[in-house]
């Protein structure tokens, strides 16, 4: 058949009536199928840019939220402690982020450092002094300033296993502490007495609303182990010093003691 018959063959078929009508509509279909698919490949292709942006984001805030703190060198720098804040960065520093949450406060422990001559305020000092940073943070990002933890309202002290709190502490360490707020978070640098000298012993740091330790603030079992009493209110923790056991110093120990007049047997001195 050649093209002329073909195509007068093909004039000859019968069509219904609706034909064109049905032809059309089926075009547009297809039509309209192929602009919705164009559509959606340009919505995809603009949303990964979008969820890209909120990934990043996120992570931003993330790595923010965790740098928040200033690290110990950086506290000690803010108290204007060159010294001491090289010395924070030395390999004997020891660098932690142990947390503790309580009463609506984040209380944790950053990092310690021990050693002679670390501080400008103590350069001239020939004896071992241990030196402890410890921030304050309000759970919900409420704002705190040093002036909201008084030293005569909240304490920051050293305990030690075996000896009682009201025996073993800031003050018969010769401890001191100083303060600072920075974006909302209050720092404490405690300033003591070497604590390796009770290495071989469980040493603690305890932060507490009150003055003096006291039997209504902590109890010591039979073993020596020292714990915050029952029913002990206001924000607390008690964090225990990752100290090395080979520096303890059993004669320096008895040392401290005949030279403070304390009782070294368990229980609560006096």
């Amino acid at each position: 058949m050649d093209k002329k018959q073909y195509r007068e063959a093909f004039d000859h078929l019968p069509f219904s009536p609706d034909f064109n009508e049905r032809t059309e509509a089926l075009l547009l279909g297809m039509a309209r199928q192929q602009e919705q698919e164009e559509l959606t490949m340009k919505q995809k292709l603009f949303r990964r840019p979008a969820v890209l942006a909120a990934v990043i984001a996120l992570l931003v805030v993330s790595v923010s939220a965790a740098a928040v703190l200033l690290s110990p060198s950086q506290v000690a720098e803010e108290l204007s402690d060159p010294l001491l804040a090289e010395a924070f960065q030395s390999e004997g520093a020891v660098l932690l982020n142990e947390s503790v949450e309580s009463e609506g406060y984040r209380i944790t422990l950053t990092g310690l450092v021990t050693g002679a001559g670390l501080s400008q305020w103590t350069a001239d000092v020939e004896e071992d002094r241990t030196y402890v940073v410890v921030s304050l943070a309000s759970i919900d990002g409420t704002p705190l300033s040093q002036s909201d933890f008084t030293s005569g309202e909240y304490t920051l002290t050293p305990l030690v296993s075996g000896y009682s709190p009201t025996a073993v502490n800031n003050w018969t360490l010769g401890t001191q502490a100083r303060r600072i707020d920075r974006d909302g978070v209050v720092y404490y640098l405690l300033d003591t007495q070497s604590l390796e000298m009770f290495a071989d012993h469980t040493v603690y740091l305890a932060f507490y609303q009150g003055f003096l330790p006291s039997r209504e603030l902590f109890s010591m079992a039979e073993d020596g182990s020292i714990s915050f009493a029952e029913g002990v209110a206001g924000p607390h923790a008690l964090f225990t010093l990752p100290l090395d056991e080979s520096k303890a110093d059993p004669a320096a120990v008895d040392a401290f003691l005949e030279s403070s007049g304390i009782n070294p047997e368990l229980g609560f001195a006096g």
